[in-house]
């Protein structure tokens, strides 16, 4: 049969355009809905071992709702995911100062204007759909003018891709990532405590107060930082350590060992039952693993009730506030470097 990718109406832009929904949907009864608006993930179904399917992402019933996604539910980040310290960066001497949105830092772009409330141009392909960006220089605080593509695939082996592409005509921040929050048992199951994980890491990047990394990179070993062994997520997510205290539970960058711009198995997810596994690939330098420790109480989709720890993120990515630390990867990008980077969710 193959993959088959359909399209109907989800909704209202801001501006009266229409909000597009784009479902693509193989022969083992997973499928993935992903909406022109912020190029957002907002239903995975996926079957557990016994062929029952559940959808596995939080998310919200129609477009108009994603407007106000406090948490950014399965939204794509741009064009920086994650925190810049003070807000304000330089590249080559030039200054360049950005939303002041979380504590004196900024967060995720910008929250009115970042990539996830923008409408992206979609062209359907024969297993997917990509997402297509323009912004201009300057905008929401980033030099060059941009471009952004993002590619979603599903294939018959239950794998879901994403593959990122941005070019930019001047040097400038480039550092998109996927922020779904992923719960195993089905996105109406509650706390996601019960999951286990494994991290390809023995090591990550402390933060301080605002949760900006400090520039170290510290090893996992003998603190509950360490996913080296499959370990429950509930485990230690409230011991007596400042690191866990100043993010109100697992809300880090893990440095992924061995990271060479190949595509790795850097992590695995089991659900409480351990019938339903995820797999995560990525050819990105870090990991920012969030047991959505701060999910307000809201209501998304089929009338359900989401609250804190309701799902967890695993957001590939250049680590946070790179640009502030020499010793991290770099993202800047453009005047002829490409952004380039692929991450796959496979389910078994």
């Amino acid at each position: 049969m193959g993959i088959t990718v359909t399209s109907s109406s989800f909704g209202k832009s801001r501006d009266g355009k229409e909000i597009r929904r784009y479902t693509m949907s193989n022969a083992k009864g997973m499928s993935a809905s992903v909406i022109n608006l912020g190029a957002i993930l907002t239903e995975l179904k996926v079957p557990d071992a016994d062929g029952n399917i559940k959808d596995v992402v939080l998310g919200f019933d129609n477009g108009e709702k994603y407007y106000k996604n406090p948490s950014f539910f399965g939204a794509v980040i741009g064009p920086n995911a994650n925190r810049i310290g003070g807000a304000v960066y330089t590249i080559d001497g030039v200054e360049y100062r950005l939303a002041v949105n979380d504590n004196d830092n900024n967060l995720h772009s910008d929250f009115e204007k970042g990539y996830h409330v923008q409408l992206w141009d979609a062209e359907v392909h024969a297993d997917g759909v990509t997402f297509s960006l323009e912004d201009s220089d300057g905008n929401m605080g980033f030099p060059g003018n941009k471009k952004l593509q993002i590619t979603y695939t599903l294939d018959e082996e239950n794998g879901l891709t994403l593959h990122y592409h941005g070019s930019s005509d001047k040097k400038t921040i480039l550092n998109p990532t996927n922020h779904s929050y992923f719960n195993l048992a089905g996105h109406d199951a509650g706390s996601i405590e019960g999951h286990a994980l494994w991290l390809k890491s023995g090591s990550y990047t402390p933060v301080a107060a605002g949760a900006i990394p400090t520039g170290e990179i510290a090893p996992v070993q003998g603190t509950p930082m360490d996913f080296t062994e499959k370990k429950v997520v509930g485990k230690e997510i409230d011991a007596d350590t400042e690191q866990l205290k100043l993010t109100g539970g697992y809300d880090h960058n893990w440095v992924i060992e061995g990271a060479d711009g190949s595509l790795q198995h850097i992590a695995t997810v089991w659900s409480p039952d351990g019938r339903r596994v995820m797999k995560v690939y990525t050819t990105l330098p870090g990991v920012q693993f969030y047991a959505g420790n701060f999910i307000d109480e809201q209501t998304g989709k089929e009338g359900v009730v989401y609250n804190k720890r309701h799902g967890l993120c695993l957001e590939t990515q250049y680590y946070p506030d790179t640009i502030h630390h020499d010793n991290f990867p770099s993202c800047v990008f453009g005047e002829g470097k490409e952004y380039d980077s692929v991450t796959v969710y496979r389910f078994e």
